[in-house]
Order: C-alpha cells, then structure tokens, then sequence
C-alpha cells in the first residue's frame, strides 16, 4: 500500500529464533510499521571465511519461524539477484519493487556502532528513510563520533528500547552441538525442523 511503512530485517537467521520475532515485533509497534520484510543473506560479505548453513536450510527455518504472524514477510531480494550483497543495494532493491513506502532499516546497536566499516555507509544511510535501533546500553556507539564519519546519520536513526534477550544464534548452535536444551529458544516449526534433520549436530 501506498505511504506504508516497511521494515527490513536482514540477517543470515542461522537459525532464526525467537529473539529475532521478539524484536521484529517491538520495532514493529515502535516504529509504526506496516510490515516488516525479512531478507536471508545467503552469505554476508563481512563473513565470507564463516562457515553457513546452506541457505535452502536457513530458508526453509525462516519460512517456518514467519508462518504465524502475516506482519512478518519472507523477502526473496538478496536469494534471486548474485552476490556480493550489500546492504545500500537491498534497500534499494526492496524501494524499486515496492514505490512510495517509507524504508526502514532495523539493526542492533553492534552493526550501527561498525556501520562506518560497512560498504559504501554513506550510500546506505541515504538509501533509508529512517534506521531503527535495537538499543543496548553496552552497544558502545558514539553518535557524535559516527555523526562526524557520516554525516546525516543522526537524523535517521532512531532507537527503539527493547528487551534485553540473551538469544543469539551462536550460541543456539553451540548448545545444539553440545546437546544443551534449546527446545524453548526458537519457534516450534523451527524446532522440529531442526530436530527431524538433526542440524547443528555435527553428525
């Protein structure tokens, strides 16, 4: 719809978890979002020596983890267009496809603390209407100092006061692979999925 306000959550959701839900909501509700847009980066150009899970798998996880909410979207615009993928060209990207909404870029105050060590963050920060920040009181971010790296950051950004979830999807992986109960940090399709296809295991 014309004049709606869209969020775009990227990330390698490796496995997506309920973090992941929780937050997308609070920014959500926050930040007057229509919809929020959930982009899968089959692999993220600061982690090409990472190891990934296969991003069918991953895709198959976040599908899973959206079903419940109609809020929540699956988007395709980092899977059907070749790497390397940048966060200013899938803002862009996403623009061009959906004409006359408001862009909305949602990150956790880690990635806006690192943003001047992002690709071309001048062009990402013009590519968004505005720039909703996870705030975390032990983010370390210096809006003065990334102001003076980035000039016109400060007038998009604004922070949204989430919960503090110690969720994260390393160390998901690390307590699967250890056998460490996991069942109730993710969403329950995700769950089973994981749990059918014994991923995370190492066997």
């Amino acid at each position: 719809m014309l004049g709606s306000r869209i969020g775009i959550f990227g990330g390698t959701f490796d496995p997506p978890h309920l973090g992941h839900l929780i937050l997308a909501q609070e920014a959500r509700y926050k930040l007057n979002l229509d919809q929020v847009l959930f982009v899968l980066t089959p692999q993220p150009p600061h982690k090409q020596d990472a190891q990934v899970t296969p991003v069918e798998l991953r895709l198959e996880l976040l599908s899973s983890a959206l079903l419940s909410d109609p809020g929540f979207v699956l988007n395709r615009v980092d899977l059907d267009r070749p790497p390397p993928h940048y966060a200013a060209d899938t803002v862009r990207t996403i623009r061009q496809s959906l004409p006359g909404r408001t862009m909305v870029y949602l990150m956790g105050g880690d990635s806006l603390r690192d943003l001047p060590d992002w690709h071309r963050p001048e062009d990402f920060v013009a590519a968004c209407d505005l720039i909703g920040v996870m705030w975390r009181p032990y983010s370390g971010v210096d809006m003065d100092a990334l102001e003076a790296k980035i000039p016109g950051l400060t007038s998009k950004v604004k922070f949204i006061d989430a919960p503090l979830l110690q969720i994260s999807s390393s160390d998901l992986r690390r307590r699967i692979a250890a056998g460490e109960p996991y069942r109730y940090y993710l969403p329950e399709g995700v769950w089973k999925i994981i749990q059918s296809k014994r991923l995370y295991t190492g066997t």
